[in-house]
């Protein structure tokens, strides 16, 4: 063995608890800053969702027009309620707190999707992510994308979503009373909506400007957000149960997930900043043994 390998094979491995440090450290400077475009995109994307409707009905907008753009409105309104559930917008206690609450509940109702309910789920995905029997996200996983697909529209149907209703029922959140009854509202204002408009004859613009639009949104989220970040779904651990891959869509059509190892190992930094935080720490990664599919 030559000195040059001995030198290298005498130098100490750093301790778990000094590497945590490192970690913290770099992930410190990506924390605290408002992300003010997440603001914007929540609140504007919805304002532009709910434009859509009366220049669609009084017929300013063609209906494949409004339909497109619903599809993509639906599509990418999760993301600011996501960052809003994870308090990076502004933490609990704080003067902004109530901009924090605003963009998580206003975002997703086109989704259909309740703040406080996606929420109670989502920190159950976290703390027990690829675990089959209590990580309510583990029903997307499939071997392939379209078996992912499959298996994310069998899991809309009636009755059928057991992991997500089995993680409400596990929860015991202070919010579960109000979260439930926020649902509920949600729910039956959603299925009002579509049978009044309905009954005046616009059956068709329902459909296509919120029905068909969720539904194809709903399959996008779960196959970017929950299928590909974590695929196969099968280890556990801080380190291994989620990874860095290379989206063959690119970043921007993956919603930023290709980084969505950073994420889970620290959720209180914003998405736009997930990528800069890769590249920094991303030598550490890799001596824990993180999954990186991106090399």
């Amino acid at each position: 063995m030559n000195a040059a390998a001995t030198a290298v094979n005498s130098v100490p491995e750093r301790s778990d608890r000094q590497m945590k440090r490192e970690e913290a450290a770099i992930a410190r400077k990506y924390m605290g800053r408002v992300p003010w475009e997440m603001v914007a995109w929540g609140l504007g994307n919805f304002v532009l969702w709910l434009s859509i409707w009366p220049l669609a009905l009084m017929g300013f907008l063609p209906i494949w027009a409004a339909f497109l753009l619903s599809t993509l409105s639906i599509t990418i309104c999760y993301l600011p309620s996501h960052e809003a559930q994870h308090s990076i917008i502004a933490a609990e206690g704080t003067p902004l707190r109530w901009l924090n609450e605003l963009v998580g509940h206003v975002s997703t109702i086109p989704l259909l999707l309740p703040y406080r309910i996606a929420w109670i789920t989502h920190k159950q995905h976290h703390a027990n992510a690829n675990d089959p029997e209590l990580d309510p996200d583990h029903g997307n996983r499939g071997d392939t994308w379209w078996q992912a697909v499959w298996n994310g529209a069998q899991s809309r149907q009636h009755g059928a979503n057991e992991g997500y209703a089995n993680a409400i029922g596990r929860s015991d959140d202070p919010n579960l009373a109000k979260a439930i009854r926020e649902g509920t509202i949600l729910s039956l204002g959603y299925y009002a909506i579509l049978t009044g408009l309905a009954w005046s004859g616009y059956a068709i613009e329902a459909a296509l400007i919120w029905w068909v639009p969720r539904h194809l949104a709903m399959t996008y989220i779960q196959l970017f957000l929950s299928w590909a970040p974590h695929h196969p779904m099968e280890e556990t651990g801080r380190y291994r149960d989620t990874r860095a891959w290379r989206s063959p869509v690119g970043t921007i059509l993956s919603m930023g997930m290709e980084y969505h190892i950073i994420h889970h190992l620290f959720p209180r930094i914003p998405l736009f900043q997930t990528g800069p935080a890769y590249y920094e720490i991303r030598d550490l990664l890799d001596e824990r043994g993180c999954r990186n599919d991106r090399t």
